[in-house]
């Protein structure tokens, strides 16, 4: 009999073993395929965020591609006369970003001992202002490093066209008639 009841307490304690384990095992499982929908939800988050990402850039990059088009058009034609024209109205800006670079120079900490004159008649501070100045790099230099070519018309290299005006042919006006004054 306690032969008997031993194994009837054995065979429970087995079979709530083997449901724990059971349990277990697909609490595990169910873990793990929550794991791959989260990061499969993730993955999928990523890509749609770079795929509005990429077709944004698409987006600006078509119309600038179209507002270049029609700079070109409006410029007779010639892409080099429109990048000339995109240079020109950015100019200010490439200029600006020059004096940027020695803007926070002190200059007020600096002591320069004015003799009134220098070898050229022009004032020794004027001087130092000049070759600080100087060492900003030219336009020019400034292009040759981003690989482009200053347009010639920025370097002085040639003059403007002129476009001649269109002489119109004088058109006479009727000489206003005369009235003579009332007496």
């Amino acid at each position: 009999r306690a032969e008997r009841e031993r194994a009837t307490r054995e065979a429970d304690e087995l079979v709530i073993a083997n449901i724990n384990k059971e349990k277990v095992v697909i609490n595990a499982e169910a873990e793990a395929e929550k794991t791959r929908r989260e990061a499969r939800g993730e993955a999928d988050a990523i890509f749609y965020k770079m795929k509005a990402q990429a077709d944004g850039i698409n987006e600006l990059l078509s119309k600038q591609a179209a507002g270049f088009e029609l700079l070109v058009k409006s410029a007779g034609g010639d892409a080099n006369s429109a990048i000339s024209l995109m240079i020109a109205d950015k100019l200010e800006n490439i200029v600006a970003s020059q004096v940027e670079a020695i803007k926070g120079i002190k200059i007020d900490k600096v002591t320069v001992w004015d003799t009134g004159s220098s070898d050229g008649g022009t004032p020794t501070t004027a001087n130092f202002l000049s070759g600080m100045l100087k060492s900003l790099p030219p336009l020019e230099n400034v292009f040759e490093m981003a690989g482009m070519n200053l347009p010639n018309i920025l370097q002085g290299d040639s003059k403007p066209e002129v476009v001649e005006e269109v002489k119109k042919p004088a058109v006479k006006k009727p000489a206003p008639k005369k009235v003579a004054p009332k007496k």
